[in-house]
């Protein structure tokens, strides 16, 4: 066998020439006058032109001008002239395309018509834009989106039999004008026969006809059968949902909806630990049964145990009409806390029944009982409670991890009176309000305001857990956890009747899941209206992992009589 030895300059000049004649023709689009629209059209019809070398590339020009032609003639220049020129530039093939555009096509008639039983239905409507109104230019992909939302349409609503009885696009280029016609005979709407139900589960027939979010006979709506497979899933008490709605089995335009459910297991156990810079490392658990009974009823227990905090609780809950929203809860829980200046030790007993109406403002209306000693500062008292309360809360969002524009409006309030079980007179009311928007490709500015007030003559006798402290990772950015608080002659913080807290927020967005914020919280809790608030500042950075954004903040407090320097806090959750 001979072999055969190469100098270290043989094979570099050997791999030079082999690269030399792979490197990439390019195309450049000259047009005129310039449009960026058409440029990026005839480019993306031409292709990549790969590693073509001159001799190809000319064959391959008659191609690209064809194609050019193409990709104008969508956008409505019919009357373009078209030269193709191939050359070598630094070394590299090229394909140059001259083009004049000429004058565009335009829209002379548009005739846009829906027939039958979706004419008397507002919804189904006709595609308006203002690229199929006469005079436009002509454009073939608005017309051929007009088709596709039509027939979406029909999809949706159920109008199965329909077709298009009509569907032209008649082009002069001579007299540059264009004729569209276009009609839709919808035929009847199918309607959703009754819901039926296979598979071996626990539950009532009437439970699982709760869940159903339409009446058998309703017109069809594919956005019914997704709220039905959203209504069985979020129940919690199945491991896998299969909802089908077949339009071939419909009998006299009546789809019957077949739903196959499999029971998830009755009880999970959970534990974890965890870190909050608000109380520290921390110790959860929960206990589940997802489901007890044919009637669905649900129980569970927590507990969370840190070094201020220590709980445990546990509750009963009756799924209402419909079970998805609306319940009956029963709950008890025992805690103790010892944060900053005050120690307290609570026992809870409760009921609450939580409503979901058609406005979708959430309503919870509830009754508790407590009973908690407590120390604050020097003073020392033990508190009776029976509190009826009311809370209504909604949230309006694009998105329920990640949104990127929403609102959230929470208000609740409580009271009690020494003529129903209780060792004093009050009122509590708390209100939040939060907002986001987006803007320019990804920036968002986050809103937060939150209002707290105590009515009683009697505030020495409200106990801690109803009074209000301020600071924390949700709360005024740069100081500890319910470290702003009124103080008493000692010193100590001991609550206040008010609180006001106010946050401003900037994220800039970095890569897909990553954003840099920067922030000023503004607040306190209070004796007095006049009592002087506190400013936080600082900068973060944001992760949105698939159970919701984490917060990784470092705030400055900017009052130095709370304590200097700089304070880390971390959290998770969403934002809105």
């Amino acid at each position: 066998m001979k072999s055969i030895f190469l100098s270290a300059p043989a094979v570099l000049l050997a791999l030079l020439v082999a690269t030399s004649g792979a490197a990439a023709a390019e195309l450049e689009v000259l047009l005129s006058p310039r449009s960026k629209a058409l440029r990026e059209n005839v480019e993306a019809h031409v292709g990549e032109l790969g590693d073509r070398d001159l001799r190809s590339l000319q064959r391959f020009s008659r191609h690209a001008e064809r194609e050019a032609a193409k990709a104008l003639q969508a956008l409505g220049y019919y009357r373009a002239k078209i030269r193709s020129e191939v050359l070598e530039e630094d070394g590299n093939p090229l394909l140059r395309l001259h083009i004049e555009r000429g004058e565009a096509v335009r829209l002379r008639t548009v005739e846009i018509r829906v027939e039958g039983e979706a004419a008397q239905f507002p919804r189904f409507g006709v595609p308006r834009s203002a690229k199929l109104a006469p005079g436009a230019v002509l454009d073939h992909g608005a017309y051929e989106d007009a088709k596709r939302l039509i027939r979406n349409r029909a999809l949706r609503f159920g109008f199965f039999d329909g077709r298009f009885v009509e569907q032209s696009l008649l082009v002069d280029p001579e007299a540059g004008v264009a004729d569209i016609h276009l009609v839709y005979q919808s035929g009847a709407r199918y309607h959703l026969g009754q819901v039926q139900f296979e598979g071996e589960t626990p539950f009532d027939a009437d439970l699982l006809a709760r869940m159903v979010p339409f009446q058998a006979g309703v017109p069809y709506d594919s956005d019914l059968i997704g709220e039905l497979n959203r209504a069985l899933v979020s129940s919690g008490y199945f491991e896998d949902v299969r909802v089908d709605a077949a339009p071939e089995q419909a009998e006299d335009h009546t789809i019957p909806v077949q739903v196959r459910l499999q029971a998830r297991k009755p009880r999970t156990l959970a534990a974890g630990a965890g870190y909050s810079t608000d109380v520290g490392p921390r110790l959860r658990g929960t206990w589940r049964r997802h489901w007890r009974g044919a009637q669905g009823h649900r129980l569970g227990a927590d507990f969370e145990f840190s070094s201020p905090r220590q709980n445990i609780s546990s509750w009963y809950e009756i799924p209402l009409d419909p079970p998805m929203t609306d319940s009956l809860r029963f709950t008890t829980g025992y805690q103790m806390e010892d944060l900053v200046d005050t120690e307290s030790e609570r026992l809870t007993l409760g009921a609450q029944w939580q409503h979901l109406p058609e406005n979708e403002w959430q309503r919870i209306v509830s009754l508790r009982w407590e009973q908690e000693r407590f120390t604050t500062g020097e003073d020392e008292g033990r508190s009776t409670l029976l509190l009826p309360g009311i809370g209504f809360s909604r949230t309006v969002s694009d998105h329920k991890i990640d949104p990127s524009r929403g609102w959230r409006l929470q208000a609740d309030l409580t009271g009690a009176s020494r003529a129903l079980l209780s060792d004093t007179d009050l009122l509590h009311l708390n209100l939040l309000a939060k907002g986001l928007t987006s803007f320019a490709g990804g920036h968002r500015l986050l809103g937060r305001v939150q209002f707290g007030g105590i009515a009683t003559n009697d505030f020495a006798a409200i106990p801690p857990s109803l009074r209000f402290f301020a600071g924390g990772d949700q709360s005024v950015r740069g100081y500890d956890y319910q470290t702003l608080s009124p103080r008493d002659s000692e010193g100590d913080r001991v609550g206040g009747r008010y609180l006001l807290v106010g946050s401003l927020e900037y994220q800039y967005p970095l890569r897909e899941r990553w954003r840099l914020a920067t922030f000023v919280d503004h607040g306190n809790a209070i004796d007095g209206f006049s009592d002087p608030l506190k400013t936080g500042v600082g900068i973060g950075v944001r992760w949105v992992s698939p159970v919701g954004p984490l917060r990784l903040d470092l705030a400055h407090a900017l009052d130095q009589d709370e304590g200097s320097g700089f304070r880390i806090h971390f959290s998770m959750g969403p934002e809105l």
